[in-house]
């Protein structure tokens, strides 16, 4: 069973994270199953509107579960009822700013040590009110070392407050001194790409979706010019294809150097398919080889396997469906989504050459690099 990737939202009372959670659910795929963890007090009224948005969204099995989770040292029980009974794609832990979001994250991590990787951490999201928020309590080490374990804000509540409002809180949080990412929401709404990206459970179970389809930005529901957090990123697609009859598969030490070369304030999320060598599988950011899930072809001795990058980790997930549905010609489809004014140089970076490119002679791969947005 693949890694259930975990996400931390976590955000003062009042902040919006239940109206992003709201805005999330609509966007989501209709088999995909989300779990919610919650720990916040006060709020009484997530899981009736969670639920009552399962019958208006046209989306089921979205809301599987909910469990309070009032301490760190009850978070191992909680994630393991969940990941038994309702065996979903995704959990969310949802908790108020007064928890530590990096003893969650350092929690999370343990616990895929010792379980064998069953939970993989996908990121820890801050929610801020622009129109409230004061700012850090203080910019000591303490605080700058909690504020490393989160690798997206997300200012919310901006479009009513001017911009000498909005000013200071980039102040406040430039005056730890850290290079944490930053977006604005559009009136709660946040794209499920840069809150969670397609995981590869989904894929995986599904060999019936056309995954080019998926990476290649076209599932995006874009609006430009009026969505407002679409003018927070830019988005490329690149593909990589084989020019020689022969499978050839993608160079996993460049690829490396690709994904670990990728700055958290340049770039959102990587997400993608990819196709390597079933004896050279890829490793996920923490080291750990990915097995193939079934017996490669016997002609090609190949693999095809799903891509997810956010914040810095990674994790591949193999899937033997998409051996049928991806184009034989194809040795890597991925999609970039990116800071503002970021996209134009990661193009160029790309095209240079040595980050994704087919395994041996690197001639017999075309490279092509788009901006989709």
């Amino acid at each position: 069973m693949p890694a259930i990737p975990v996400t931390i939202i976590t955000g003062f009372l009042g902040s919006g994270k239940t109206t992003i959670l709201l805005n999330l659910i609509p966007q989501l795929p209709p088999n995909y199953k989300l779990a919610l963890l919650k720990n916040e007090f006060g709020d009484v009224a997530i899981d009736s509107q969670l639920a009552s948005t399962q019958s208006i969204s046209g989306v089921r099995e979205l809301l599987n579960g909910c469990i309070c989770c009032n301490l760190v040292g009850q978070l191992s029980d909680a994630l393991n009822q969940l990941r038994d009974e309702v065996q979903p794609d995704r959990i969310v832990i949802e908790t108020s700013g007064s928890a530590f979001p990096a003893t969650l994250a350092m929690e999370v991590n343990r616990l895929s040590r010792e379980q064998g990787g069953a939970f993989v951490l996908d990121g820890v999201i801050s929610v801020i009110d622009v129109e409230n928020w004061e700012g850090y309590e203080d910019t000591s080490y303490t605080a700058k070392l909690q504020a490393k374990y989160t690798d997206l804000i997300i200012f919310n509540k901006w479009e009513n407050v001017s911009e000498q409002r909005f000013d200071i809180c980039l102040d406040r949080l430039g005056d730890l001194e850290l290079q944490t990412p930053w977006v604005k929401s559009d009136k709660g709404k946040v794209d499920k790409d840069l809150l969670l990206g397609i995981d590869g459970a989904l894929l995986a179970k599904d060999p019936n979706i056309d995954p080019e389809h998926l990476v290649d930005g076209h599932d995006h529901d874009h609006d430009h010019g009026k969505n407002g957090h679409q003018s927070e990123v830019e988005v490329l697609s690149v593909s990589l294809k084989s020019s020689s009859s022969s499978p050839l598969t993608v160079n996993l030490t460049s690829l490396e150097t690709f994904l670990l070369s990728a700055p958290k304030d340049e770039v959102y999320r990587i997400k993608g398919v990819v196709r390597c060598s079933a004896a050279n599988p890829p490793a996920d950011s923490s080291g750990e080889k990915k097995e193939p899930t079934a017996t490669p072809s016997e002609s090609s001795g190949t693999q095809y396997y799903l891509l997810n990058w956010a914040f810095g980790r990674w994790t591949f997930t193999p899937s033997a469906g998409l051996m049928e549905n991806v184009d034989p010609s194809t040795v890597a489809r991925i999609t970039m989504i990116l800071a503002r004014y970021e996209s134009g140089k990661w193009k160029k970076k790309l095209e240079a050459g040595g980050q994704v490119e087919v395994d041996g002679n690197a001639a017999n791969g075309q490279l092509t690099v788009e901006r989709i947005i």
